[in-house]
């Protein structure tokens, strides 16, 4: 007799990250700034007094204080996690048992479908409309009707760039008092209907935020939980005792501590989310009689932009020929997500694309 792998694990298989080089980065929702010198030089002040022969401080202390002074909540409600991915491993297997349901929304980030099942839930999902829109409404009916525990999204949606606005997910969550509501805001601060300052009024909310998007800090790997005293000191509990590294701390620290940097930085992204989309809805324009017609998602509000084309085929020939040309976007069946990039690598993409485009037909 051998050992015999699980159920629930046979056939997984690891996230796929696209190999090789390229030269313009549009897949992965990055920034496409650096942190700022000023920043770096922090970061780098900070690191040096690490006691790289100590644990971290378990409770991230200076990191969620900073954290916090930057979104103007308090820092006893908030958790810091290796990465927002930690923490909604944690809440899935932590906050619910075998067997229960949770509600997710498709399309939307697939980390959520992963872990609910490693967590041994059952998964109900709900179909998002046109344009990929939510109807909080839909949900909360959904959610009754099926007997949900939990319902966790995205928002504003990766990878829709879609949102509900603040109105409906106060509705949403007065309407599911007995549900656990885990509100992903990874993409926020690409909008304005965040929540944060109100997660302390509920107590079914967990609301997530990253350093890896609009800050620049992807490879830090941070993310913070803010939720009610009660909530928050389960997840202190749940997660293991040194789960952020001391460099991490510091760097999360050094980077909080310059706001008008951040800000600067995030003005850049918007301005380069209004030129490719703008860019890319005269394109749909102009192409709307050929082959290569395509429906851009309209308003997007994350850092990236949405791209439908008519022939579903041309989502892999575009990917794919873009690839040969070192320019890597996402491609879903259903669409290709192009991440804002720099003016020169936003310029990039629109030529191929275009090439792409006038060679096909």
């Amino acid at each position: 007799m051998t050992y015999q792998l699980n159920e629930k694990i046979k056939g997984i298989k690891p996230y796929e990250v696209p190999k090789g080089r390229f030269t313009v980065r549009m897949d992965a929702n990055e920034s496409f700034l650096s942190v700022p010198q000023a920043i770096k030089k922090d970061i780098i002040s900070m690191t040096r007094k690490v006691a790289f022969n100590r644990y971290p401080d378990t409770t991230a202390q200076k990191c969620r204080k900073a954290f916090a002074g930057y979104y103007g909540i308090d820092p006893d409600l908030v958790t810091a996690g290796n990465g927002s991915d930690e923490l909604i491993t944690l809440i899935l297997n932590g906050f619910f048992e075998r067997g229960d349901k949770l509600l997710l929304t498709e399309p939307d980030f697939s980390m959520y479908a992963f872990n609910a099942h490693i967590a041994e839930l059952q998964t109900v999902v709900y179909q998002k409309g046109e344009d990929y829109r939510a109807d909080p409404a839909e949900m909360i009916d959904l959610a009754r009707r099926e007997g949900c525990r939990g319902l966790i999204f995205s928002n504003p949606c990766n990878p829709t760039s879609q949102g509900i606005r603040k109105g409906p997910l106060r509705t949403l969550l007065r309407e599911l008092p007995e549900v656990l509501i885990i509100l992903d805001e990874a993409y926020m601060d690409f909008w304005n209907q965040s929540l944060i300052n109100e997660a302390a009024e509920y107590d079914n909310l967990i609301l997530l935020r990253t350093a890896s998007k609009a800050l620049g800090g992807a490879a830090i790997r941070l993310g913070f939980a803010v939720g009610c005293k009660k909530l928050t000191n389960v997840l202190q509990a749940l997660k293991s005792p040194y789960n952020v590294s001391s460099t991490t701390q510091a760097a999360g620290e050094a980077i909080f501590k310059h706001p008008d940097l951040l800000k600067e930085g995030l003005m850049d992204i918007l301005a380069g989310r209004g030129f490719l989309a703008g860019a890319l809805a005269k394109l749909e324009a102009d192409w709307k009689a050929t082959p290569y017609a395509f429906h851009l998602i309209p308003e997007p509000k994350t850092n990236f932009v949405v791209l439908c084309f008519a022939d579903k085929s041309k989502h892999k020939e575009i990917y794919d020929a873009l690839k040969k040309k070192k320019i890597l976007v996402r491609c879903f069946p259903d669409f290709l997500r192009v991440t804002v990039g720099s003016t020169e690598e936003n310029q990039a993409f629109l030529s191929e694309l275009t090439a792409i485009k006038n060679g096909g037909e």
